[in-house]
C-alpha cells in the first residue's frame, strides 16, 4: 500500500474461509466427495434434491468443525441447527443451501498470525457448517453452460472472521495460519487450487481515526493465497482512488482476474434478509453432549504453535527452524521422534529441513509417504556428528543409498569408501602436498591473510576425496604453518 493512501485511510478486512471437511461422503448423504470424478456422478436422489427425499447429518463432519473450534479456542454451541438459505442459482439443485449461518456450531475464538516479527491474534465471529453448491462452466460449450454437480452437498466449515485485519500481509499470513491448522488437524487437505479451500475477502476503507466502518466490497473464491493478497491490494487502490475523486464505494461483489491482478464486479451485494433464511424443517437440532466436546479437546493433536515454542525452549532451535518444521505436521512429529535417537537436536533439524526436504521435493512426496527410517537416519546424523562421515558426503553419496532401505549407514560408507580418515600420517601427506602446490598462497597466509586455511582445507578436501578429517586438517594445516 502506497503511503499516501496509508496516510489517509485505515484498510479494514474481513475474511470468510470455506475449508471442506475430510469425508469420505457428503454432508447429508452418503455421496462420494473424491475430487476429479466425471461430471455428475457423484450424485443421487439427494443431491439432486429429488421430492421424498430426506437428508441425514453426517457425524464425521459435526466432529471436524468441533475440532476446528476447539483448536481456535472457540465457544462450542451445544444447540444449533441448521437453516435454509433461499436464492436461485443453476448449480444449487434445491434453490435453497443448508447452511448454520443463524445458528453456528461455533462462536468466537482467534487465530494468532505473526506480522514482522509481531504476533496478533484475529479475532472470529464464528465457525458454521454448510453444504457446498455444484459448479457451472460457461466456456466449454459454445452457447451452453455445463453443470456438474459432484460438489452440491459437499461438507465445508465457513471460518468467518471479525473485522479486524488490516493490511494484504495480514490476510496473507492468517489464510497461511488457517490452512497449516486445517491440515495439522487432519480436517481439510487445504489444496486451494482443488478447492479445498475458499476465501472471500470483505474489504472497506474508512478516514483515519474514524470510527465507523466504510462501505465494503466483496471479493469472492480467491483460490490461493497469493491471489487473497493481490486481489486485496487491487482493491484499495481501487477504493481509494475513487474516494480522492469524491465519489462513493458501491456495496457489490467481484471477483478476482488472475492473469491481470485486477478485480471486476460481478453483481450488487445481496443483504442478509434477501436469503430468507428458516430453520430446515427436515434436519433435527444437533445436540452435543459436554462429554463428547471433552473427548474431541482429548484427541486433538498438540497444535503448531505449542509445538513450535516446544522446539525452541526445549530443542533450542531458532525462531526460523521451528517455523518451518511445525509448517507440516508430518515433518514435525518425524523430528520429534527422531530426536529420541540423537545427541545433537539442531543437527536432527537442519538433516531435514536440508537434505531430507531436498529429496522429498524431488519425489513429490510427505516424510510419511516416503518412509525414511528413523533409527536408520539418526544412525547416519551420529556418524557425521562422530567425525566418521563429512556431511557434504554424507548427504550427497550415502543418503540417496540410504532411502532405498537396503543397508544402513555405516555399511554403505564402508562400501563406498566414505569413512573421514582421521589417521594423523595419511592426513600430513595431503597436507604437505597441498602446502606444496600452493607456495604464493603460502606466503600471503604467513603475511596475515589467515582466511586462506579454506581454501587449503577446500584442497586437501580434494585431494582426499573427501576422506579427510576437516577439523584435523585445519589443525596440521595451522601447526605446519606456523
Amino acid at each position: 500500500m502506497r503511503p499516501e493512501i496509508a496516510s489517509k485511510y485505515e484498510v479494514v478486512i474481513g475474511l470468510e474461509v470455506h475449508a471442506q471437511l475430510a469425508t469420505a461422503s457428503k454432508l447429508f448423504c452418503s455421496d462420494a466427495t473424491s475430487f476429479g470424478a466425471a461430471p455428475n456422478t457423484q450424485v443421487s436422489a439427494i443431491t439432486l434434491a429429488h421430492p421424498g427425499t430426506l437428508p441425514r447429518t453426517n457425524k464425521t463432519a459435526v466432529d471436524y468443525a468441533i475440532k476446528m473450534g476447539l483448536a481456535c479456542n472457540s465457544d462450542i454451541d451445544q444447540h444449533s441447527f441448521f437453516a435454509r438459505k433461499n436464492y436461485f442459482y443453476a448449480d444449487l439443485p434445491k434453490g435453497y443451501q443448508i447452511s448454520q449461518h443463524t445458528a453456528p456450531i461455533c462462536r468466537g475464538g482467534f487465530i494468532t498470525i505473526k506480522n514482522n516479527g509481531n504476533k496478533r491474534s484475529i479475532q472470529l465471529n464464528r465457525i458454521h457448517l454448510e453444504e457446498d453448491a455444484g459448479k457451472s462452466i460457461h466456456d466449454l460449450e459454445e452457447g451452453w453452460s455445463c453443470i456438474d454437480l459432484n460438489r452440491a452437498g459437499t461438507p465445508l466449515i465457513e471460518i468467518v472472521t471479525e473485522p479486524d485485519l488490516f493490511s494484504a500481509e495480514e490476510a496473507y499470513q492468517y489464510v497461511t495460519e488457517i490452512r497449516k491448522l486445517v491440515r495439522w488437524l487432519g480436517i481439510c487437505d487445504g489444496n486451494m487450487e482443488e478447492g479445498s479451500l475458499r476465501c472471500d475477502a470483505n474489504i472497506s476503507l474508512r478516514p483515519m481515526g474514524e470510527k465507523k466502518l466504510g462501505t465494503k466490497v466483496e471479493v469472492k473464491n480467491l483460490n490461493s493465497i497469493r491471489n487473497v493478497k493481490k486481489a486485496i491490494e487491487f482493491e484499495v487502490e481501487r477504493m481509494a482512488a475513487v474516494l480522492d475523486a469524491g465519489g462513493s464505494i458501491i456495496q457489490q461483489t467481484r471477483s478476482f482476474d488472475a492473469s491481470n491482478d485486477t478485480t471486476f464486479a460481478i453483481r450488487d451485494k445481496e443483504e442478509a434478509n434477501d436469503y430468507r433464511y428458516f430453520p430446515d424443517p427436515d434436519l433435527p437440532v444437533i445436540l452435543i453432549t459436554e462429554s463428547h466436546i471433552n473427548a474431541l479437546r482429548k484427541s486433538l493433536p498438540e497444535l503448531p504453535q505449542t509445538l513450535h515454542e516446544v522446539f525452541q525452549t526445549k530443542y533450542g532451535l531458532s525462531d526460523y527452524d521451528a517455523s518451518l518444521l511445525t509448517d507440516d505436521k508430518h515433518l514435525a512429529d518425524y523430528y520429534l521422534a527422531i530426536s529420541t535417537h540423537v545427541s545433537n537436536y539442531k543437527s536432527a533439524a537442519n538433516w531435514l529441513l536440508g537434505p531430507v526436504k531436498q529429496y522429498l521435493n524431488e519425489i513429490n512426496a510427505t516424510i510419511n509417504e516416503a518412509k525414511i527410517s528413523i533409527t536408520a537416519l539418526a544412525a547416519l546424523i551420529e556418524l557425521v556428528e562422530a567425525g566418521k562421515l563429512n556431511f557434504s558426503i554424507a548427504a550427497s553419496k550415502v543418503f540417496p543409498e540410504l532411502v532405498k532401505g537396503k543397508e544402513d549407514a555405516l555399511r554403505i560408507a564402508e562400501r563406498l569408501e566414505l569413512l573421514q580418515v582421521s589417521n594423523t600420517d595419511e592426513l600430513s601427506n595431503w597436507v604437505d602436498e597441498t602446502i606444496a602446490s600452493m607456495p604464493e598462497k603460502v606466503a600471503e597466509y604467513k603475511k596475515g591473510k589467515k582466511g586462506l586455511i579454506g581454501l587449503f582445507v577446500g584442497d586437501v578436501k580434494k585431494r582426499s576425496k573427501g576422506k579427510a578429517d576437516p577439523k584435523l586438517v585445519t589443525q596440521l594445516l595451522e601447526d605446519k604453518l606456523k
